[in-house]
């Protein structure tokens, strides 16, 4: 989980915003996820049918007002975008106003907060009563081969390994982390998407493009060496080959749903009476995959 972990918590601010800086000239060379996500959410708001005036977007490099410029019944019933991302602001004190906003959108943010459930309070303060908050984030199982193949590979070579992928949430915390966070009608559901490389190399140069390497408050005081990624790799193909030589990276991408509360929402049904799960409800799939080309 981001909760904290330490007397700063798991990740580095300043370490964040410089990656994300740099990713806003990079992202398009793997823009796949969070394209993804953001065709995910529009076709969420799309069974929403009401009007949200003013509308907050936290990441996503200016993609979902992209989706939504191609949804022109969608794009009518959004007003004003007011887009962000933690290249601009610290992700630890929002600088937001109270019941400033109809809706809210976060497309791969909120993973890198060190507080998760103070900033899901944060959020739901600057939403006005019976606002939205619709935030896809990535869950724990994302680059679990990575992660795997690298701890294995610096103990194996130096007798101990340090942190190397950054801790995601799971999918059973995120709606209890909303209800805690004062959320009416909180959900939550996951799309694993399963992405296909030629060489374990083209993942990781996937992730700076999209500022998504782990900047990490502890880091190992190795470094990450050519050596220990060389045999990192070598593991990669060995454990993660599929048949045609390409290896498999996991992304696990959780959504989380919530209103402001507002006296005219509906009460929430009794345990067990529920007819209709929420990815039926929202027309997506609870699990899918995709592929990837690698170079």
């Amino acid at each position: 989980m981001s909760s904290p972990q330490s007397a700063t918590g798991p990740f580095e601010p300043r370490l964040v915003r410089q990656r994300k800086r740099r990713a806003r000239a990079t992202y398009r060379d793997a823009s796949f996820l969070l394209e993804r996500v953001a065709a995910d959410l529009a076709d969420r708001l799309e069974a929403v049918p009401r009007p949200f005036a003013r509308v907050l977007v936290l990441g996503g490099f200016g993609l979902f007002s992209e989706e939504l410029r191609a949804r022109p019944e969608l794009s009518a019933r959004i007003g004003q975008i007011i887009e962000t991302g933690w290249e601009d602001i610290d992700p630890e004190h929002l600088p937001f106003a109270a019941r400033s906003f109809d809706l809210i959108v976060s497309l791969l943010a909120l993973h890198w907060v060190n507080d998760l459930p103070g900033a899901l309070i944060q959020l739901r303060l600057a939403l006005k009563p019976d606002g939205l908050l619709l935030a896809s984030i990535f869950g724990g199982e994302t680059l679990h081969e990575l992660r795997l193949c690298l701890i294995e590979a610096e103990s194996e070579l130096t007798g101990g390994a340090g942190p190397r992928v950054a801790p995601f949430a799971a999918l059973q915390d995120v709606a209890g982390l909303l209800q805690r966070a004062g959320y009416a009608l909180p959900a939550a559901d996951r799309d694993v998407i399963t992405v296909r490389y030629a060489d374990p190399m083209r993942l990781l140069s996937d992730l700076r493009a999209m500022g998504e390497t782990a900047a990490l408050t502890q880091r190992s005081p190795r470094g990450l060496s050519r050596r220990i990624l060389a045999r990192a790799f070598e593991i990669y193909r060995a454990r993660f080959a599929e048949p045609d030589g390409r290896v498999r990276a996991t992304f696990e991408i959780l959504t989380a749903t919530g209103w402001a509360p507002h006296e005219s929402q509906q009460k929430p049904l009794r345990p067990g009476s529920a007819k209709t799960r929420l990815a039926d409800a929202l027309g997506t799939r609870e699990q899918s995959a995709g592929e990837k080309a690698g170079g």
